[in-house]
């Protein structure tokens, strides 16, 4: 895998793309200028030799994506997902396998939320493996080439959680149904129900060993990516404020220079909590003694980064007016993706998982204090 050729000209020429909004109107324009610069053959971080690229440039692009694209950058930190799972778990033959598929820039997903008819992994005992069941909120649905799914085993010694990263001609096969998707916002990252009726796989599509998916620090500790994304939303509605204030002469005015100050401060707030996240995840990428201390950070990074969202998002609204729900308006679809992303699951879970954690520990003070301050 490799990394990227220019990474300060790709952070730049992201200023040049602009968002998409339509339920069936993947952003390909967008996908195929990452393409073009190598995006997709991204080599992410992780407790292996041979990194290349840190977790910092990671999350400014993935913010940096989020500025211009919600649904694009929601798509690519699936890609991202995928990929770490794939250097995590992968044998020596599926690594060097899949490894040619990044390289080739083949867009890679994980679709891991059940529908009410879940996939089950049937093992017929003769090495070959049928699913059955659907998946829902597919981001990239029948764009990805790759993706990775999770099922659930059934009349088979293995039990729990499998994850299985289906071929070219398995996807193909796969049932979609875009009619599951007609949301508020983020309508461009098509993420329809897929359906798998019958599929056979064998030994080799399978990914790692039951339960991997949800090992931590990888599972939660991938949050602080998602917020990066969300994060670049809130600074494209800053943008935006910025811009329509200037040019209709509102500067002057005590309030809005009040709120566009809050909106700035909080801005920098999130910058500084995913800048921090990003320093901690590459400290401890190789320390397996305490999972839980990204976790709980990871959990923070995204519960804080929600609420500076949320709240640029009403000072933004109340700064500009009706204006701001106008379908004329940028900030009238980034209020709807931003909102709709907004929404990951579980957001009580991590709060009262950080609180666990920080019970358990004997000193608090400086619990997340980097190794070089």
């Amino acid at each position: 895998m490799m990394k990227l050729s220019n990474n300060a000209q790709i952070l730049s020429k992201l200023s040049t793309y602009v968002m998409t909004d339509a339920e069936n109107q993947f952003p390909e324009i967008f996908f195929s200028f990452l393409r073009d610069n190598n995006a997709l053959k991204i080599d992410i971080p992780i407790s292996k030799p041979g990194n290349n690229i840190s977790n910092t440039f990671l999350l400014q692009l993935l913010q940096a994506i989020g500025r211009k694209n919600l649904s694009g950058g929601r798509i690519f930190e699936g890609h991202l997902n995928a990929v770490q799972l794939i250097k995590s778990f992968a044998n020596s033959y599926q690594l060097t396998k899949w490894s040619n598929d990044i390289l080739e820039q083949k867009l890679f997903g994980v679709w891991n939320t059940q529908g009410k008819d879940g996939v089950q992994i049937i093992d017929q005992g003769d090495g070959t493996y049928k699913l059955k069941g659907s998946k829902i909120f597919c981001s990239g649905a029948n764009y990805i080439q790759r993706p990775i799914i999770t099922g659930e085993w059934t009349g088979s010694p293995k039990q729990g959680w499998q994850m299985i990263l289906l071929s070219q001609e398995k996807k193909n096969l796969i049932k979609c149904d875009p009619e599951f998707w007609h949301p508020l916002g983020m309508k461009a990252s098509v993420s329809y129900r897929m359906t798998f009726t019958d599929m056979v796989v064998y030994s080799e599509d399978l990914l790692g060993q039951p339960g991997d998916y949800y090992q931590q620090p990888l599972f939660s500790g991938g949050a602080i990516r998602f917020a990066a994304v969300q994060l670049g939303g809130a600074e494209a509605i800053f943008s935006e404020v910025h811009k329509i204030l200037k040019s209709s002469e509102r500067t002057n005015y005590p309030f809005q220079q009040s709120r566009v100050a809050e909106i700035t401060y909080l801005v920098e707030t999130g910058n500084l909590w995913i800048s921090k996240a990003a320093l901690l995840a590459d400290e401890l990428s190789n320390d397996d003694s305490d999972p839980g201390k990204l976790v709980a950070y990871a959990n923070m990074t995204r519960s804080v980064i929600e609420d500076i969202c949320l709240r640029v998002m009403q000072l933004g609204e109340r700064s500009i007016g009706s204006q701001a729900f106008l379908q004329s308006s940028p900030l009238e679809q980034l209020h709807r993706d931003l909102t709709t992303y907004l929404r990951q699951p579980g957001p009580d879970a991590v709060l009262t998982d950080v609180g666990n954690y920080a019970f358990k520990q004997k000193e608090i003070i400086n619990l997340w204090k980097l190794e070089d301050e």
